[in-house]
């Protein structure tokens, strides 16, 4: 993480103290680097320079639309799960052309909102979506472009939670059946085969599953292609994992490099999915301390974030390094960080020895550009926080923090509870 290094004996963003901007928008917030954000696609835009490919940011990763809008200012695309991705994707003025509409279940008005946009291909995952897509297409008078989510039952060795491309997956059409869902697809008259897709899983640190899956992938596209299916766009999706603590995941050209002569035969036009691996560790959590608590088998560190800003270590017991913002000789103790939510599953870092804190220090947990606020909650009546975007010596808010009436939008008492 680069990008985030200590001048002056402070934790800055680029040119930009994360304590400074504590000072101007209010704790807890998140800070993202612009530079990261670039560096990340544009080392994903050189690795698959020698095919011609759309890198389709996954927005359940960072839906911000400045972070959007950064890749798309790279030529970037997305890949969206809903139609309020969609809605994100557009605002932030991704081309239509460059959408890949994914997820298992798309409602008959997602799909319509998708055709009207014309995005570039869904990606279909099951026999009964493959006909609610047809009709939706046919009630628009067009002809939805599709590709079929293949499960490879390959195992990624990630966590179960985020393993998706094993034949016990709610994702995509098992392997096996692929061939026949195929020629289901381009026997209906609103459905246009172009594409083929698999995604096996995210935070991956191995290359070879990825490899043995699309090597699978590649002999159905040969197969199909057999079957007269045009079989143009490959999206390959995406998964590579990051560095949280001690993992050593590949980097992307190494990635690349070994798949490369898979997808330089096929012909296809190739589509993939990164998300974690563009924003993660190109964002952090910035917190401050509000107590601290030394008790007979546990010391805490109560600070003001918790899981409903970041949930990622209390539903999937994943590591976040955490650093003061403020570093100086002291000593050490084991710690719980947890926040102020009133479950006992609310905690950033369990048993972590950190430098011994006090009341009103900052502490910026690192790696939180993605599935972090993206998965953020109102839990406890508590406002989401700031998002920033640092660019050099400067940094915008690109996403103001919710006040207390922004929890109550929507919301309404009716007139026969009034008139009591």
């Amino acid at each position: 993480m680069q990008e985030f290094k200590i001048k002056n004996s402070v934790l800055h963003c680029e040119d930009v103290s994360l304590a400074a901007i504590a000072e101007k928008v209010g704790t807890p917030f998140f800070a993202y680097s612009h530079a990261a954000l670039c560096d990340r696609i544009r080392a994903y835009k050189t690795a698959f320079a020698e095919v011609p490919h759309l890198i389709a940011f996954a927005v359940k990763a960072n839906g911000n639309i400045a972070v959007l809008k950064t890749f798309a200012n790279e030529g970037g695309g997305a890949d969206i799960v809903s139609g309020g991705e969609l809605h994100r994707a557009l605002a932030a003025g991704i081309d239509p052309k460059k959408l890949v509409f994914a997820g298992v279940g798309k409602t008959k008005r997602e799909m319509a909102a998708a055709l009207h946009a014309d995005i570039l291909m869904f990606n279909i995952e099951s026999s009964q979506e493959l006909t609610a897509l047809d009709e939706v297409a046919k009630a628009q008078g067009v002809k939805a472009p599709v590709a079929l989510r293949v499960n490879p039952n390959v195992n990624p060795n990630t966590h179960p939670y985020i393993s998706t491309g094993l034949k016990k997956s709610k994702f995509g059409i098992e392997i096996t059946k692929a061939v026949s869902e195929y020629q289901v697809a381009a026997r209906l008259p609103n459905i246009e085969v172009i594409g083929i897709h698999s995604h096996i899983g995210s935070q991956l640190t191995e290359v070879k599953p990825f490899v043995d899956a699309l090597a699978l992938i590649a002999k159905l596209i040969e197969a199909l292609r057999a079957e007269n299916m045009d079989i143009r766009h490959w999206d390959i999706g995406g998964g590579l994992g990051i560095t949280y603590d001690e993992e050593s995941p590949p980097l992307v050209k190494e990635m690349a490099d070994a798949i490369m002569p898979l997808l330089k035969k096929s012909g296809c036009h190739i589509i993939m999915e990164p998300g974690r691996s563009l924003a993660g560790n190109a964002g952090v959590l910035v917190t401050r301390v509000i107590y601290t608590k030394e008790g007979v088998a546990k010391n805490f560190v109560v600070v003001d974030a918790g899981m409903t800003d970041l949930i990622r270590p209390s539903l999937y017991q994943a590591y976040h390094a955490i650093r003061p913002v403020s570093e100086n000789k002291r000593d050490e103790m084991v710690v719980d960080v947890v926040g102020p939510i009133c479950e006992s599953g609310d905690f950033l870092a369990q048993d972590r020895s950190l430098p011994k804190m006090t009341p009103g220090e900052l502490l910026a947990v690192m790696s939180a550009g993605a599935y972090a606020f993206t998965m953020s909650s109102n839990y406890n009546a508590r406002p989401r926080p700031v998002e920033v975007l640092v660019h050099g010596s400067d940094f915008d808010v690109i996403r103001k923090r919710e006040t207390m009436d922004d929890l109550l939008l929507g919301e309404q008492i009716p007139d026969i509870l009034l008139k009591s």
